[in-house]
C-alpha cells in the first residue's frame, strides 16, 4: 500500500473523515473542544485506515478497492484515533 493511488488516498481520507466526525461530533469524544482537535482525529486516522489492511487483515472481497479494504480500515481507524489522541497530541 504504500504505492497506493488517489483513489485509493481518498477513500482512506474520506474513511478518516467519517470516523473523525463520529468520535468528535457524535460521541464528544475530545480534551480539547474544537477543529485542532478534529483535524488531529482525522491524521491519525487517515494513519490507522492506511494501517488496517496490512495489519488487521483482507476482509471481505467485495468491500474493497485494490488493496483499501473497507472493514479493517474502520476498525484500526477508530482503534488508533481513540487513544493516540488523548496521549500524543495533548500531551
Amino acid at each position: 500500500m504504500i504505492g497506493m493511488d488517489f483513489i485509493s488516498f481518498l477513500i482512506l481520507l474520506i474513511i478518516s473523515v467519517v470516523v473523525s466526525g463520529v468520535l468528535h461530533f457524535l460521541l464528544k469524544f475530545y480534551i480539547i473542544p474544537g477543529w485542532r482537535s478534529y483535524f488531529s482525529k482525522v491524521l491519525i486516522g487517515w494513519v490507522g485506515a492506511w494501517l488496517g489492511s496490512p495489519v488487521f487483515g483482507y476482509w471481505w472481497q467485495g468491500l474493497n478497492y485494490k488493496d483499501v479494504y473497507i472493514v479493517p480500515a474502520i476498525v484500526i481507524s477508530f482503534s488508533l484515533a481513540n487513544p493516540l489522541i488523548s496521549t500524543l497530541v495533548y500531551n
